[in-house]
């Protein structure tokens, strides 16, 4: 090999780690424009579900496992029992609705993956379910509450997506200190 080759590829390469230098200045500098990164849901943790004391409205806790961040969503009474009972480890003498449905999917083949809360629009959330099954997945729209209540009793995580987190937040929908009831 040549000098004069050596030359020209010692700069090429010179010309090369120069502009690929690492971090966010770098790029801002070269004029390039970064895409913002998708997020994708985070899966929560269901806190609890319980009356509020102020409203004696009935509340489910989430908190997101990533980012800590936790929101109240109003639910109805009904919906507080079917997830109060899996969250408290209750096991009925009959079979309620939701483990109905639950054990019409496992007849049927069909197992529930994940359920995602998809959005929070005029004071109503929206979730999905995630269905697998031999000839394919399948979305089924649900009630959040309908959603939250199947997972925790099928054990499948329950996520959220972050624009429902900040839209809750944008409503007021901070969480509020629970009191210890006697």
């Amino acid at each position: 090999m040549s000098t004069r080759c050596r030359v020209g590829i010692l700069a090429l390469a010179v010309a090369v780690l120069a502009g690929f230098s690492s971090g966010p200045e770098a790029a801002r500098d070269r004029g390039e424009v970064t895409a913002p990164k998708l997020a994708a849901p985070q899966e929560v943790e269901v806190l609890a579900a319980y009356l509020d004391p102020a409203t004696q409205a009935p509340v489910v806790m989430l908190r997101g496992k990533r980012d800590k961040r936790s929101f109240p969503m109003m639910i109805g009474p009904a919906e507080l029992n079917a997830i109060a009972i899996p969250l408290n480890h209750v096991t009925p003498p009959r079979p309620l609705t939701h483990d109905l449905f639950l054990t019409l999917f496992g007849r049927l083949k069909v197992s529930l993956r994940d359920v995602v809360i998809t959005d929070f629009r005029d004071d109503v959330y929206y979730a999905v379910l995630h269905l697998q099954s031999a000839t394919g997945d399948l979305t089924l729209d649900s009630r959040p509450s309908d959603a939250i209540a199947l997972a925790l009793r099928a054990g499948v995580p329950v996520l959220v997506e972050d624009q429902v987190f900040d839209k809750a937040t944008a409503a007021g929908r901070e969480p509020t200190p629970r009191r210890p009831s006697i």
